[in-house]
């Protein structure tokens, strides 16, 4: 049997693969846990996941990828690795081509890495596509017509705000603030202020079911458990939907602020298209409660919610594998 060709969204938060004729076959967060000792891995994934901040000291539970590009390349390797052979995505004949995404401002030497590690796995040929391209073409947008579109990528470790127009970028920026860092915000607003320590599982829950970013309720309230910093004993205490909103203010407000850069530096014919046309949000940072509207207020152009956020990326990388005549071009 022949290999089928793939595309990797290879994200700081989750690594999502797509397999040609076979559409998303794994989305699994990018966390390894190795024993230090033995240097042996443990496991890697949702398995990973699940021992995060629960190890003994020995064993590690490691994000080989930060703010969207290799920190550990030998652990990245290991995890596309294993992904990749869950995926069952080789084939004994012939070795698959691999379109794999990176954030818009990644340096060539990073850029080089990430096309090592995928090579490595045992890849015929290797294609780097600038990931809010790849999320606007999964999205729906036709990004082949001289009129603009706006897309807002809200990943795990960067957020790409890029203007794309006839299949390519007219003006982006990328900044390391996305979910990880609100994640961080949350456990540094509660150190700060209660001198409680809570875990990053704690800090994603309270940022995906109950913060609020845009008119938050002061009376809805929830519980949370961690240790406090002063007596070092379990401890449990109440924040308000408002606090959270508090949290999270600087990291949203630099989001904001890239999104004005971006428009400020877009010909005015195509800013005419984005007036019209609006932006839209993908990623998971994008499901954040109330950060539409918050957008919308700030920006005063529409903002649209992609129907997948999640999984844009590695839709977008099944259209262009179908169109591998674009991709070659890209290159």
């Amino acid at each position: 049997m022949l290999a089928k060709d793939i595309g990797i969204d290879l994200g700081t938060a989750n690594v999502l693969i797509f397999i040609k004729g076979r559409g998303i076959v794994l989305n699994e967060p990018s966390i390894v846990v190795v024993d230090t000792e033995t240097k042996r891995v443990i496991a890697v994934g949702e398995e990973a996941k699940e021992m995060l901040g629960r190890t003994p000291g020995k064993v590690k539970a490691i994000k080989p990828m930060k703010d969207g590009v290799i920190a550990d390349f030998e652990l990245t390797e290991i995890m596309l690795n294993k992904f990749i052979k869950k995926a069952k995505a080789r084939k004994v004949i012939t070795k698959p081509r691999i379109l794999i995404c990176c954030p818009t401002n990644i340096t060539p030497v990073e850029k080089n890495a990430i096309k090592e590690a995928a090579e490595r796995t045992g890849a015929r040929k290797v294609y780097i596509e600038e990931e809010p391209k790849v999320a606007a073409i999964g999205a729906g947008m036709d990004i082949s017509k001289p009129s603009a579109n706006m897309v807002l990528d809200i990943g795990g470790g960067t957020t790409d705000i890029a203007i794309l127009s006839m299949n390519g970028i007219v003006s982006s920026e990328s900044i390391k603030i996305a979910g990880n860092q609100l994640d961080q915000d949350i456990i540094k607003y509660i150190r700060d202020k209660y001198k409680l320590l809570i875990g990053e599982q704690t800090a994603e829950d309270i940022k995906i079911n109950f913060a609020n970013v845009y008119k938050p309720k002061k009376s809805e309230k929830i519980e949370i458990k961690g240790r406090d910093l002063i007596t070092g004993l379990p401890k449990a205490l109440e924040i308000s939907q408002e606090e959270t909103k508090e949290a999270l203010d600087d990291s949203i407000n630099r989001i904001i602020k890239s999104c004005k850069n971006v428009l400020e530096q877009t010909p005015p014919e195509l800013s005419a298209d984005i007036v019209e046309k609006g932006v839209i949000l993908t990623g998971g940072g994008s499901l954040l409660t109330g950060l539409l509207e918050r957008l919308e207020e700030e920006l005063t152009i529409p903002v649209l919610i992609a129907e997948t956020p999640l999984t844009c990326v590695a839709e977008g990388c099944g259209i262009l594998l179908e169109n591998r005549k674009q991709l070659e071009q890209d290159q």
